[in-house]
């Protein structure tokens, strides 16, 4: 069967939100042939049965499953890419978004031959409802650096709710990170044409059941694929993040060598050794939590993990020291060989970290 649009909603533990808002849609979406696509990251509340049971009764509702993956955007990529639809609506399955403006969503993306169609909470009588103050804060503060970082001129970039054409989609798909918790922005910063795009104003509605998915991880996420797209996509996301974390080794290192040489006046080598050794473990903690979050080592894997880990980067610390050493023996001046050896060194310790230390499951 050939539908008009296709509806995708990642989920992630909100059992009791999806017959409500199947019930909503089947009420506004009358004149339109509609499926809804709903992708479940194995939701330990049982998402995915209440889902599956839904879609033995009506055939315009399909559940994608997916285990060992995990994240808002690259969900949303993955529903996509399972609908046929000319036009897809992405948005969440929290009831915050409000379904009666898709029928007008889908008009004007039609007559005015856009390519998407934001629903927006600060566009005109739009609005965040009752968010909480720190959320709103958050969200404006959000908003207003992604705004900085791209060409285009709308309200609402960080939006969870838009409607596109799938011949847009297409076009920049290769360039999408999938990262994050924003695929709005990801696709809008992925385009390398002028975006036809135009908003729609509406009031956030209030979470009635389940939690929010804001944490530090969707935060770190999201400010690294800024940085991501700023740099052109020439340099991986993971590596970024990998990056971002050594630097702040850098302070772990420094603290430690001072509180245990200078406050306490320990050997130097030996409080060299130690605080070297306190930055590889922290710089492990950092990356399992951030930089591999999707990947993250728990239990007896943490600890092999950890070994692993401080392996690597003994090695890519006499990697670093043997390359910058050469070079500036080599007549080059003493700061270039420094990061030289410095990007030798990270370039080697992400690599062999990303094969050995936080290597994909093999289970699908």
């Amino acid at each position: 069967m050939a539908f008009e649009l296709s509806i995708i909603v990642p989920t992630y533990n909100e059992r009791d939100n999806i017959v409500p808002l199947f019930d909503a849609i089947c009420h506004v979406l009358t004149d339109i042939d509609w499926e809804l696509i709903f992708v479940d990251d194995d939701s330990p509340d049982g998402t995915n049965v209440v889902i599956k049971d839904l879609a033995n009764q009506d055939d315009r509702v399909k559940c994608i499953h997916r285990l060992n993956r995990r994240g808002l955007s690259s969900a949303c990529i993955e529903g996509i890419m399972a609908s046929s639809s000319p036009l897809i609506c992405v948005m969440d399955a929290d009831l915050q978004h409000d379904e009666k403006l898709i029928p007008e969503m889908h008009a004007k993306i039609l007559n005015d031959k856009l390519d998407i169609v934001v629903a927006s909470r600060y566009f005109d009588i739009g609005s965040t409802g009752g968010l909480p103050k720190f959320r709103k804060k958050i969200s404006r503060l959000a908003t207003k650096i992604s705004l900085m970082s791209m060409n285009i001129s709308i309200t609402d970039p960080m939006s969870g709710f838009f409607m596109i054409r799938r011949s847009f989609f297409e076009k920049v798909m290769y360039r999408v990170s999938g990262r994050g918790f924003k695929i709005l922005l990801d696709l809008l910063m992925s385009s390398d044409e002028r975006v036809k795009i135009a908003e729609l104003p509406y009031v956030m509605r209030s979470r009635k059941s389940g939690e929010s998915k804001l944490d530090f991880i969707v935060v770190w996420d999201f400010l690294i694929m800024l940085i991501s797209k700023m740099v052109g996509e020439y340099i991986p996301y993971r590596f970024i993040s990998f990056i971002a974390v050594g630097s702040s080794g850098l302070f772990v290192h420094m603290l430690a060598l001072w509180s245990m040489h200078d406050a306490s006046n320990m050997n130097f080598t030996l409080s060299q050794s130690i605080a070297t050794f306190v930055a590889m473990t922290t710089n492990y903690i950092l990356n399992n939590f951030f930089t591999y979050h999707d990947l993250k080592r728990t239990g007896k894997l943490f600890w092999r993990g950890l070994l692993s880990f401080y392996l690597v980067c003994m090695i890519g610390a006499i990697l670093n020291v043997s390359l910058a050493t050469e070079l500036y023996q080599r007549q080059l001046p003493w700061f270039l060989a420094g990061v030289f050896g410095a990007l030798a060194g990270a370039i080697w310790n992400f690599t062999i970290s990303s094969m050995f230390v936080w290597k994909k499951n093999k289970r699908i």
